[in-house]
């Protein structure tokens, strides 16, 4: 039994997850984090959402995706590729670009539609999933809907994120 600071219940992710259902583990992962978070009705998590998310569901679903990806996904893996090119809370775009290259979210310089990601285990790069947090901001950069502020949140969830992990030595 995983652990919660709300008392969800991480069954159905761990299910998914150890049956390689990636996909509907990446689904189901963003359907936590919201319902957590509170923020079912917007689908989407702000920064404040992230900075505020409970230690305990975070280390969950992030030691769930490490243990049945074999080391391959999750938050903690992004974290560290993310801090290996230098990332910081400061937005530095060179840094993100090379994040995104690096997990395979930007392959050839394209940013991809969440419908465009590849689910296949053997495929992915590290640090691949989970990319539930970010499917709403590389939808809109493909669509060229790209502004300022749909950029830097993207950038301010990955680096949130990893400064949370951090802060609770994920």
């Amino acid at each position: 039994m995983f652990m919660s600071n709300v008392d969800y219940e991480y069954t159905e992710l761990e299910r998914l997850l150890s049956q390689e259902k990636w996909k509907e583990a990446d689904e189901e992962t963003a359907r936590c984090m919201l319902q957590v978070a509170e923020r079912e009705q917007e689908g989407w998590l702000k920064v404040e959402d992230i900075e505020r998310f409970p230690c305990t569901d975070l280390r969950t679903i992030d030691q769930l995706w490490v243990q049945y990806s074999n080391g391959k996904f999750g938050f903690s893996v992004q974290k560290t590729i993310y801090h290996n090119l230098g990332g910081t809370r400061e937005y530095n775009g060179e840094v993100y670009e090379a994040f995104n290259n690096e997990v395979g979210w930007c392959p050839e310089g394209q940013l991809l539609l969440y419908s465009d990601l590849d689910f296949s285990l053997d495929e992915h790069y590290m640090g691949y999933l989970p990319g539930c947090a970010l499917k709403v901001d590389v939808w809109y950069v493909k669509l060229g809907w790209l502004s300022d502020g749909v950029f830097s949140r993207g950038w301010y969830l990955v680096s949130s994120l990893s400064e949370r992990l951090l802060d609770y030595n994920i």
